[in-house]
């Protein structure tokens, strides 16, 4: 059971978590949407600034479990400067990652450190609120996300 453990907690999930990347309110951001997971008691708002299609800054505030959070920082340092739709595409991707383990992220890429998640089914969702809660904010007119 530790080394699953240790595989779930990797350093760089660790390491976001306790320093998590654009956690702030986002002055000027014209997309946001609220998101939570009941179940583990994560809450978040995620602030987008889209120029056209291209997210031009990202960021979230709120509280939650270290999966959650260092899910939240990791999407942000990895959308800016993209597409909507190659945020949408990175966000497909991550589910699979997620959910079944099965990755086409580089070992180098900071992402493939949630590969581990779906063995723990509870904190799936942990791992997927920022990334649902960025499907909200990325349409028109976003409304409160819930991962229940």
């Amino acid at each position: 059971m530790f080394g699953e453990l240790s595989e779930l907690y990797q350093e760089v999930i660790l390491d976001h978590s306790r320093q998590p990347r654009n956690f702030r309110v986002l002055d000027g951001a014209n997309h946001q949407a609220q998101g939570a997971n009941p179940l583990c008691g994560d809450q978040l708002t995620l602030y987008v600034d889209l120029a056209g299609e291209v997210v031009r800054d990202i960021s979230f505030k709120g509280a939650g479990c270290a999966i959650a959070k260092a899910s939240a920082s990791l999407m942000t340092t990895s959308l800016k400067g993209k597409t909507r739709a190659e945020a949408r595409a990175l966000a497909a991707r991550f589910r699979e990652l997620v959910l079944a383990g099965k990755s086409d992220f580089s070992n180098s890429d900071k992402l493939a450190a949630f590969a581990g998640v779906h063995k723990f089914p509870a904190r799936v969702k942990c791992a997927m609120l920022a990334w649902r809660t960025l499907e909200a904010a990325l349409t028109e007119s976003p409304e409160r996300v819930s991962t229940e």
